[in-house]
């Protein structure tokens, strides 16, 4: 396609997912439940023929020399399929928001107000690898009556044509509009720049991906963005607290898996509690080779060899015994900010709740923090001061996500301020308008 086709066919996506949003925002519950159970049959049904596309996508990331685990991300396994077949099938038994009233409310001139929930109408998503991402957001605009205009990455563009077309087949089915889910049939990333800016077309865009996309797209975006650009989480372990729970707490946070968004980069310590906790920590992550950057509090508690730079993993991890050599770092004003997506860990010892809730708010990126504490005074505060999107209480920020949180999916995760905070599901992709009920008032 070249540059004027490419902007005819973007301004036709935008104008079929708008048509297609009026008739999705008036569809029965029962009718949206119909098209995401129709979706899961079709995905059972049709296995095989996936995985013959998907293969197309898997040859080409490793003839192109793809790292190990991007090609992971790209496999639909059947495995992968059936949790996308469940997701639909949980979102379908999930009640129906679109229509409820809130806060209904009598006035002093008669009239009653309150608040409906409804669809925000048309989306677009964009995003990289995992090509299970587009069965999560055809759904979650579905049960939400919405359209979606999905832009997937190149790599996984076979994948991703393949599922959209059983979308559209279960939208049909289902008597609903096959233009509510659309995917981008083109690689050229000016499709991209062309989406993001149709105002008259779509209400809102969701990047899921990279760093570097997601600040290209809110750069270049002429339409709200709802995004996230690093998960720099905390863990903050007060005094008092139960420190076998923090440090069972602190390991899942940081160690269960390293790459997402809601691990844990940094470990802050009451001074209170530091001489106790830091040594049995630092042993746990010591043995699964977490590297420490610490202040220098934390490093005099922590003790051993230690060094001013990173240090070569392939040297440092010395074994004696049942002993691990600890990786000790001086820490850098930088650390405190970092989101490391890898066995890195931020640690420092603080004087107590106020320093931790200043460090939090000044160096975190506001998706997830949490406190480790016995007193309820200072949970109560941390909920309250502490100005992330999820903020939580003796438990691990590997739980901020959509379907921990009972959300049935989520389309992303958003450190924004909007209505959208933290993990986005249904709720997220719907806003609220003002419903005045009158019985012939007029205003005086």
């Amino acid at each position: 396609m070249n540059a004027i086709n490419i902007t005819e066919y973007t301004q036709a996506l935008g104008s079929q997912a708008k048509v297609a949003s009026a008739l999705m925002a008036s569809a029965s519950a029962a009718t949206k439940n119909a098209a995401l159970r129709a979706l899961a049959r079709l995905l059972r049904d049709n296995v095989q023929a996936l995985q013959v596309d998907n293969a197309k996508d898997l040859e080409r990331a490793v003839a192109a020399g793809l790292a190990a685990p991007l090609v992971d991300r790209l496999k639909l396994t059947p495995k992968v399929i059936e949790t996308c077949a469940q997701g639909c099938e949980q979102l379908a038994a999930m009640p129906d928001v679109i229509g409820e009233i809130l806060g209904m409310k009598q006035q002093p001139s008669g009239i009653r107000v309150g608040q409906m929930r409804v669809p925000i109408g048309v989306f677009g998503m964009i995003f990289e690898s995992r090509p299970n991402v587009t069965i999560e957001a055809a759904s979650l605009s579905i049960k939400s009556g919405n359209a979606c205009i999905l832009r997937g990455g190149s790599e996984a563009i076979d994948s991703n044509k393949a599922l959209a077309r059983l979308v559209q087949q279960a939208l049909a089915e289902s008597g609903l509009p096959a233009d509510a889910v659309q995917l981008v049939q083109t690689t050229d990333r000016e499709v991209v720049g062309q989406l993001i800016a149709m105002p008259q077309y779509v209400d809102v865009i969701i990047p899921r991906g990279g760093k570097s996309l997601i600040e290209r797209i809110s750069a270049g975006a002429k339409v709200p963005v709802i995004k996230h650009l690093d998960g720099n989480c905390h863990v903050y372990v007060d005094d008092p607290c139960d420190v076998a729970m923090a440090v069972k707490v602190a390991d899942n946070a940081k160690t269960s898996k390293y790459s997402p968004c809601n691990a844990a980069e940094g470990l802050l310590v009451a001074r209170g509690v530091a001489a106790d906790f830091l040594p049995r920590i630092g042993a746990i992550y010591a043995a699964k080779g977490v590297e420490m950057r610490c202040d220098a509090e934390a490093l005099a508690i922590l003790g051993g060899n230690w060094h001013q730079a990173p240090a070569d993993p392939a040297q440092d991890a010395m074994v004696s015994g049942a002993f691990v050599a600890p990786k000790l770092v001086v820490a850098q004003e930088s650390d405190w900010y970092e989101e490391y997506l890898a066995p890195i860990v931020s640690i420092k010892v603080v004087d107590g709740l106020d320093a931790a809730i200043a460090h939090i708010n000044r160096y975190s990126s506001h998706h997830t923090d949490a406190i480790l504490t016995r007193d309820h005074m200072h949970a109560q505060r941390f909920l309250r001061e502490v100005d992330s999107a999820s903020v939580m209480v003796n438990t691990s920020t590997r739980f901020a996500d959509g379907f921990e949180y009972g959300l049935g999916a989520e389309i992303g995760i958003s450190t924004d301020k909007f209505h959208a905070r933290g993990p986005v599901g249904i709720e997220g992709l719907t806003s609220l308008k003002y419903v005045v009920l009158g019985d012939g008032e007029v205003r005086l």
